[in-house]
């Protein structure tokens, strides 16, 4: 019943494109963007890229990049454990992480861990606020974290090679080599990190950290072949393979340890042809882990969850001002584990994107996308987005969508738990973006207000006890405002860049207290975020200065000033030579939390003080 509602919805679509006729030809660009949709269907949301030098900067996890890099905030259980965001006051299951243009969320959790992702395997890190189910599915409510390999068509043959060797025995290791023509691109890289992870904890205690060592390894592989003028071909593909013993809260706790194998391979052909440019994709996606509650133990419980993508994408070129994009896609999912029988979910939806430049200052996108599935309900979403350049310095922007999040495997299907009736989660949300910027200066202040309903929660069962479900239960309203911004200037051989980010965050969940209804602050999300970072180049020489404030957040719903997790200061400093011609050779050294902050992101959970690293980085 899914395929044949989905097809049919199809195939409506497909007719109001496909009538058009045209004999005009685009040529193919020397580089080919892996996510070409962000680009062409967000111009109406904020979006923050960010490149190899600011990747390379920071410690190798996603979390730390975008910690000290952005908006968001981040519940993190200690140094390279569990890692969820808080993007716009939501939670880390409504947050999408968009690999190469595919959603890589947890089957099982709905979310990522952003510690089981390393940022030296990929050319750009985009990071999009806002709404973004229309064009990337479930858990797009908050925004989107687009991981990216994008290729490049011209003659090359270059190798870079990174090592850092740090406190608490920490090791990192990333080599990338990129071989390229006119005709075909290929980039392999392959990342290393491990860490014994035992620092003493800041402040006059003899306290350690326990049990809290990792390790974890990477593989990516792109390649892209031009068949012909009109014909390429793109395959993208990645391995990760981690191990991390879960940091004790108290000396007396059980040690234990938790095991992640992930695999993921994207296969693309692109045909142009007069008009129109089609695009399949062909995915496959896999998840598993072991947890051992006992690390002396053989016994361990584990999942597994297999899942299989069809994507077909027909854009078409009215003229030079009108884009129509029609997709299709199709997911299989298969899961079993310990808790989990085997069970599969297939999931089909239908899109239709519009983007119009009406004139040189003004455009506007409108998309909608229907979902099919017999597992849940058929969600029906919409996107409208609209900006305009008032002057040579300011431009306004507007988007408004409906989004959702479905229930995953564990809200499902977990044995004794599960609840097969759950509805997915929808979100209506607005924001307006004010963009100020000249050749070296910009700045972005979005405004945005989010009404979440049927939010996916798990809460004690009447039966009392320790037994949790999950239900629909609350409403949630999020709105607040972000500020980016970013300055550049040159005197002579020093060079001087600034970049900032600000965010006011509310994030509500009605309570009923003493009989009475009110809002409350939603748990691990504060009020205040800040961060900032300096860098200084001249000539050989560079170097930086990072600062992140984040303010106090609530640990229970109730917001009790006595559960409140105190705010913090963190600074970090770091500075390299390049001994080479021009980037080819560098020595630096990294300095992390310089004024050794005593700091919990989480309750119990410890960060370490101040700590060093050297590292080496080769371009050749």
């Amino acid at each position: 019943m899914t395929l044949k509602k989905l097809f049919a919805f199809c195939l409506l679509l497909l007719c109001q494109i496909i009538s058009a006729q045209s004999d005009s030809i685009n040529k193919l660009k020397e580089v080919i963007v892996s996510d070409t949709n962000l680009k062409k269907y967000s111009n109406s949301q904020s979006v923050q890229v960010l490149n190899d030098s600011v990747i390379n900067k920071n410690q190798s996890s996603l979390t730390s990049l975008l910690n000290y890099n952005t908006v968001i905030y981040f519940k993190e259980n200690g140094l390279g454990m569990t890692s969820g965001p808080s993007f716009r006051g939501t939670t880390a299951s409504q947050t999408a992480v968009i690999w190469n243009g595919i959603n890589i969320n947890s089957q099982f959790l709905g979310q990522t861990d952003f510690n089981t992702i390393g940022t030296r395997d990929f050319n750009s890190i985009a990071v999009k606020g806002g709404g973004g189910s229309v064009l990337y599915g479930s858990s797009a409510i908050g925004g989107s974290i687009h991981l990216n390999n994008d290729l490049q068509f011209k003659k090359e043959f270059s190798n870079h090679l990174f090592f850092s060797a740090g406190s608490y025995d920490t090791y990192s290791a990333n080599y990338r080599t990129m071989v390229s023509s006119n005709k075909y691109s290929l980039q392999v890289s392959f990342s290393r990190n491990s860490s014994e992870n035992d620092f003493k904890y800041p402040g006059n205690t003899d306290q350690k950290n326990i049990n809290g060592e990792y390790y974890n390894t990477s593989m990516n592989t792109t390649f892209g072949y031009k068949i012909n003028s009109k014909n390429t071909i793109k395959l993208y593909s990645q391995f990760y393979d981690s191990e991390r013993h879960f940091s004790l809260t108290t000396p007396t706790a059980s040690k234990t340890k938790y095991g992640d194998f992930n695999t993921r391979n994207l296969l693309e052909w692109e045909n142009k042809f007069d008009r129109f440019t089609s695009k399949v994709k062909l995915a496959h996606i896999g998840e598993s882990y072991k947890y051992f509650s006992d690390i002396d133990s053989d016994l361990f419980t584990y999942g597994k969850v297999e899942t299989s993508i069809i994507k077909y994408d027909l854009a078409f070129d009215v003229n030079d001002k009108i884009k129509l994009n029609s997709i299709i896609d199709y997911n299989r999912n298969k899961g079993y584990g310990s808790s989990i029988n085997n069970v599969k979910r297939e999931i089909g939806s239908a899109s239709l994107l519009l983007s119009h430049l009406v004139t040189d200052k003004w455009d506007y996108n409108a998309s909608i996308r229907q979902e099919v599935t017999d597992n849940y309900g058929n969600p029906f979403l919409f996107s409208l987005g609209t900006r305009y350049l008032f002057t040579d310095f300011y431009r306004i922007k507007f988007n408004a969508s409906k989004n959702f999040r479905m229930p995953t495997y564990n809200d499902l299907f977990w044995e004794g738990s599960g609840n097969p009736n759950l509805k997915p989660e929808t979100s209506y949300q607005a924001e307006i973006g004010n963009e100020f910027f000249t050749k070296n200066f910009s700045l972005s202040v979005t405004t945005y207000y989010n009404s979440i309903t049927d939010l996916l929660r798990w809460v004690p069962s009447q039966g009392g006890g320790d037994n949790w479900s999950p239900e629909n239960t609350k409403k949630v309203r999020a709105y607040g405002a972000e500020v980016l911004l970013e300055w550049r200037t040159k005197i002579d051989n020093h060079n001087f860049t600034l970049n900032g980010t600000y965010a006011y965050t509310v994030s509500e969940s009605k309570q009923l207290i003493s009989g009475e209804l009110v809002y409350k602050q939603l748990v691990y999300v504060p009020y205040h975020k800040l961060t900032g970072s300096v860098s200084y180049n001249w000539k050989k020489v560079s170097s930086y200065f990072q600062y992140l404030y984040n303010g106090d957040v609530y640990s229970t719903p109730f917001n009790n000033p006595a559960t409140r997790v105190k705010d913090y200061n963190v600074g970090n400093f770091g500075a390299d030579y390049d001994f080479g011609k021009k980037n080819s050779y560098k020595i630096g050294l990294q300095i992390f939390n310089i004024w050794n902050e005593n700091y919990q992101p989480v309750i119990s959970r410890q960060m370490p003080g101040t700590n060093y690293t050297l590292y080496i980085n080769l371009n050749f």
